[in-house]
């Protein structure tokens, strides 16, 4: 029986860059709008659900405009 992964719900800087199809560069600068993130070493790690939650904090709802 193989063992879970400790990072298995967690993606990679280089990872949820592809995923949001964005550069590393532009996520390091999304650090600084406080988007949830780990480091194990060096290398900055993103819980999956946070990145969710984070997206969800950040949805802009359209304005109906009267017509």
């Amino acid at each position: 029986m193989s063992k879970p992964s400790l990072l298995a719900e967690s993606y990679s800087e280089k990872d949820l860059a592809a995923q949001l199809r964005k550069s590393e560069r532009a996520l390091q600068r999304m650090r600084k709008l406080r988007i949830a993130f780990f480091f194990i070493g060096k290398t900055p790690y993103y819980r999956i659900e946070a990145a969710r939650a984070w997206l969800r904090a950040n949805e802009v709802q359209p304005v109906r405009r009267r017509g």
